[in-house]
């Protein structure tokens, strides 16, 4: 009994000294993302923080203590998914009423058609893996980075496909982020106010993005881009619901060939995915207390804080187990169907929102 006891306890204090790991870096990701050249990009404490861990995964990597690896696994997936659960804290059901019908079409068409047609050209058209073709999908179509996130426990993507995903989050989302306003502010896009706040909301990446194309333009157009935004986001748990349902139901989609020791992800040589997102419902649940406004905004927001201080978390232990090797025998091919979605993003949004909103 002392021994199972003992070997607990050491297995215990291993972990918690992994995850102490991760915490410095996310503190240090945190801190240099207060950066004004940082908040000026929109570039969020999950992007400094994923950059940090890979840096350190293929510089430094060799000569951190093995037994660190549990707290780091346990923070790119187990914290993870309690991060994307807080995350409903930031939204309320009150945000649909206040987009109508018209943002809710919006966010709704973009998201499907940018998912669904992400996956296809993917899978179909530069032959990706089906993990990191959906990934890259979701993080287009829904909220950047913290949809690669949202996603990858439902699909069972390897680390440094979540990596590549975020990757392509980064940089056509930033691209876009200048580029909308420049269009706009030249005559490039024949848009109201609303229309351009609409348009914005319903096509770019990362809810910072968001707002800083929103805000360039004019507070209004900011404000009107974030709610459509936050519709967006709020559909990304009906999107892994239904993304792990089908998956369930087509046993036969596998991508067990590349790494047939995976046992998470393989069994009698067909991918499995026999776990519920119920990570998702308990998002929704979330929103649905928020909505209620039984806590005071000051704990409401810090809540939000700490919620996206464990994303960065998970980002930054994303990063450590991300290997540049098996990023460099992917190729180009995830970032040239990003951009595809951008262009349909920018185009395609464009008309689609001039469309809904007359």
């Amino acid at each position: 009994m002392l021994s199972v006891q003992y070997f607990k306890s050491e297995r215990n204090i291993q972990l918690v000294s992994g995850i102490f790991f991760v915490v410095i870096f996310a503190s240090a990701a945190w801190q240099i993302s207060q950066m004004s050249l940082f908040t000026a990009l929109g570039i969020s404490p999950l992007i400094v923080g994923i950059l940090f861990g890979i840096v350190y995964g293929n510089t430094l990597r060799q000569h951190m203590p093995d037994y660190y690896v549990g707290g780091i696994s346990y923070s790119s997936k187990t914290l993870l998914r309690f991060a994307i659960i807080l995350y409903g804290f930031r939204l309320t059901f009150q945000d649909l009423l206040l987009v109508g019908l018209d943002g809710f079409a919006i966010s709704a068409f973009m998201l499907v058609t940018t998912f669904v047609g992400g996956s296809w050209l993917g899978i179909k058209l530069f032959k990706l893996p089906r993990r990191l073709a959906f990934l890259t999908a979701s993080g287009s179509a829904v909220c950047g980075a913290a949809a690669v996130l949202a996603t990858e426990p439902v699909v069972k993507g390897r680390n440094y496909e979540s990596s590549i995903a975020v990757g392509t989050v980064v940089v056509f989302g930033t691209v876009s982020m200048f580029i909308y306003p420049f269009l706009y502010s030249h005559g490039f896009l024949d848009m109201t106010i609303e229309q351009y706040g609409a348009y914005v909301g319903g096509t770019l990446h990362e809810v910072a993005h968001v707002v800083a194309a929103g805000q360039a333009v004019s507070p209004e157009a900011g404000n009107i881009a974030v709610i459509v935004k936050m519709m967006r986001v709020i559909l990304i748990a009906p999107l892994l619901i239904s993304l792990g349902y089908w998956l369930r139901t087509h046993p036969d989609f596998t991508d067990c060939d590349d790494d047939p020791q995976d046992e998470n992800a393989c069994r009698g040589g067909k991918y499995t995915f026999r776990t519920f997102p119920w990570f998702a419902v308990l998002f929704i649940v979330c929103v649905g207390f928020n909505s209620l406004h039984l806590l005071p905004q000051d704990v409401v927001n810090a809540i939000n804080t700490f919620d996206i201080f464990l994303l960065t978390m998970a980002m930054c232990a994303l990063g450590i187990q991300t290997s540049i090797k098996q990023i460099r025998e992917v190729g180009p091919r995830p970032f040239l169907l990003a951009a595809l979605l951008a262009v349909w993003l920018g185009v395609g949004g464009y008309y689609v929102t001039k469309l809904v909103i007359v």
